[in-house]
């Protein structure tokens, strides 16, 4: 069984791997060039950018690539649209999102004739999706890092959404290796979504002390917290984590009402932007279940081929 083909609108990748968008500034630029060179989908994350920041991102990755580029944006924040609009001024291949539905982000993605994406964990809402126009599915199950829209495993969701359409969907959550990836390639995936694993590249643009956080982890190493989003999320067990109950009230946060809707218990981009410039402790590491099984720091290029080479191996056993 070869490597299947996935294709995002009328761009086909090389190889199926797609780097999941990571904010705040994790996911940038330069990484997302990296893997969309080696062959991969590059994504930049533009939650908790400004609009010139995020233009700035794009024409960056621009400049050293022409693989398939693309932007996600948390649907949660106030800058939703406009971050968005920026993308699509910047001709981006695709616009994806999650933590929330965008039914505009579809009609956005037909004017402008730009692929979306929509990052889903229910057969449900592939099938909304799908009506509405998406180009492919992000099926992400409870193992994933960062904000989660479920508990159930990938691939119980995944099984379903793949049942629910019949666009390009991807498998996301957990996965790190190449034999992690062909699993969902026999079930039927055209692609898989990877975002911790790429937090350990030498191209991603978080501190060295947060790339270094995610190495060797054990599985009480990573816990459950709620975000202020109004969803739960899974991260690194840290001081921040572990006092999390008695967080400073709003007022001494210096909020800028970057959300639509808020707790107010503490500042979700504030708590990322410190873990990323290397605040390990005081800071949010989202981190996904497959952070076990990471111990080294590797550049954009080499974890391509170790993923394709994995998953090649092992789709062969299959046959």
């Amino acid at each position: 069984m070869d490597l299947p083909k996935l294709r995002i609108g009328e761009r086909l990748a090389r190889y199926p791997f797609v780097q999941g968008g990571m904010a705040v500034r994790v996911s940038t630029g330069r990484l997302a060039a990296a893997v969309a060179e080696a062959g991969g989908v590059g994504t930049i994350a533009g939650t908790g950018m400004s609009c010139e920041e995020l233009r700035s991102e794009i024409r960056y990755a621009r400049s050293r690539t022409d693989g398939i580029i693309g932007v996600n944006v948390l649907f949660a924040i106030r800058d939703f649209a406009a971050l968005m609009r920026t993308a699509i001024e910047e001709r981006v291949d695709f616009i994806v999102s999650g933590a929330g539905f965008s039914r505009d982000m579809f009609r956005w993605g037909k004017e402008s004739n730009i692929s979306t994406i929509s990052i889903v964990s229910s057969g449900r809402l592939a099938e909304v999706a799908t009506r509405l126009g998406a180009s492919a599915i992000v099926a992400e199950g409870g193992e994933a890092g960062g904000h989660l829209g479920t508990f159930r495993t990938l691939k119980e969701v995944f099984r379903e959404v793949r049942g629910a359409t019949d666009l390009p969907v991807i498998a996301a959550g957990g996965i790190v290796t190449g034999e992690d990836a062909a699993e969902f390639f026999a079930l039927g995936a055209d692609g898989v979504q990877l975002g911790t694993r790429f937090v350990a590249s030498f191209e991603c643009a978080a501190d060295d002390a947060f790339k270094r956080a995610h190495l060797n982890l054990k599985e009480e190493d990573i816990v459950i917290i709620e975000s202020p989003v109004g969803m739960p999320g899974r991260a690194i067990r840290n001081r921040f984590t572990d006092g999390l109950q008695g967080v400073e009230s709003w007022e001494r946060l210096n909020c800028s009402g970057c959300l639509k809707h808020c707790s107010r218990q503490y500042c979700i981009l504030e708590a990322l932007a410190l873990a990323q410039k290397g605040d390990v402790e005081n800071g949010v590491l989202f981190t996904g279940t497959g952070a076990t099984r990471i111990s080294r720091i590797m550049s954009a290029t080499d974890i391509i081929a170790e993923l394709v080479e994995g998953a090649t191996k092992s789709l062969s056993y299959q046959t």
